[in-house]
C-alpha cells in the first residue's frame, strides 16, 4: 500500500488516506454513544401536595400548619434505552444546564428499563422509611404513623427533605415557629436511620432547579460543596450539612438570625 501511495499525486494520496478517517467520523456522528445527558428536573414541596395528594400525612400526633416550602430536587436524564449521539454530547459539554455522564454511572449496566424502574422505586421506598425513622428518632416521637407519597420520583436523594418536612409538621423550629422561617428552602441528600446525610450526585443541576422554582436556600451534603458551587445560580445560598441535627440547626439559625450558619 505504501509503494502504491508513493506513486500517487499528493491530492490523490491525501484523498485515499482521508477516506477511512471520514468513515470513522461519520460513524461517530451517527452512531449512538454510551452516555446519558442530564438536566435540572422537577422539584416538589414536601410540606404541600404533589399531583393532588399530600406528600406527608401524619397520624397519632398533632401537626402544625406550616408556611414556607421545603423543596426536594431532582435531575432528569435521558432514559437507559434512549439514543445519545455525538451532537447531544457536544451540546451537553458546552451548556451549564446540562451534564454528560457515562450511561453505566446513571443506570445499572445490563438491566432492563423495567428492572431499573423497580430498583429506583425500591430505593425511594427505603428512603421514605429511613427518613421517617430518622425524623421520629430526632423528635423522640413514638406511636406516630407517617405516610409519604411522591409520584413519579425514584431513588434515595429526597431523604433529608422528607425528614425535615416531618419535623416541621410536628415540631417546627421547636419554639412555635416554622423550620423554614417562611422561606422557600430546597436541598438534597440521602439520610440513614441515625440522621447522617449522604452525597447524591447531580447537585449543580439541582441547584438550578431549586432557584428556578423560587428557592433562596439550598441544603447540600457537605462533601458536595465544590460541585454545588460550580454552577451556583445567583440568589441561592448554599448551606452544607452532615447530619439531620446540623440541618435543623442551620435552618433555626437562619430563621432566628442567631448563631452561625455554615457556608460552603
Amino acid at each position: 500500500m505504501l509503494s502504491r501511495l508513493s506513486r500517487l499525486s499528493r491530492p490523490k494520496a491525501v484523498a485515499i488516506c482521508a477516506a477511512p478517517v471520514v468513515a470513522l467520523l461519520a460513524t461517530a456522528v451517527f452512531a449512538p454513544l454510551p452516555f446519558s445527558v442530564a438536566q435540572p428536573g422537577m422539584t416538589a414541596n414536601v410540606l404541600g401536595e404533589n399531583q393532588g395528594d399530600a406528600v406527608i400525612t401524619i397520624s397519632g400526633a398533632a401537626t402544625r400548619k406550616t408556611t414556607g416550602q421545603l423543596r426536594m430536587t431532582t435531575i432528569e436524564a435521558t432514559g437507559p434505552d434512549a439514543d445519545v449521539f455525538l451532537g447531544d454530547v457536544l451540546d451537553g459539554w458546552f451548556r451549564t444546564d446540562r451534564a454528560v455522564m457515562p450511561r453505566d454511572s446513571v443506570y445499572p449496566s445490563g438491566n432492563s428499563v423495567k428492572e431499573i424502574e423497580q430498583h429506583n422505586a425500591a430505593e425511594m421506598q427505603q428512603s421514605q422509611d429511613t427518613a421517617t425513622e430518622a425524623a421520629l428518632s430526632y423528635l423522640n416521637e413514638k406511636n406516630v404513623k407517617v405516610t409519604l407519597k411522591l409520584a413519579d420520583v425514584g431513588g434515595p436523594s429526597a431523604g433529608l427533605l422528607f425528614s425535615l418536612g416531618i419535623i416541621d409538621k410536628l415540631d417546627g423550629d421547636g419554639s412555635g415557629g416554622d423550620l423554614t422561617g417562611g422561606r422557600t428552602v430546597a436541598g438534597t441528600g440521602t439520610i440513614d436511620a441515625n440522621g447522617k446525610v449522604g452525597a447524591v450526585g447531580g447537585v449543580a443541576l439541582k441547584t438550578q432547579a431549586a432557584r428556578r422554582d423560587g428557592a433562596t436556600v439550598f441544603l447540600v451534603p457537605k462533601a458536595e460543596c465544590a460541585d454545588a458551587k460550580s454552577e451556583l445560580p445567583k440568589g441561592l445560598r448554599l448551606v452544607p450539612v452532615t447530619t439531620l441535627k446540623s440541618a435543623v440547626g442551620a435552618l433555626v439559625s437562619l430563621e432566628k438570625g442567631k448563631g452561625q450558619v455554615p457556608a460552603c
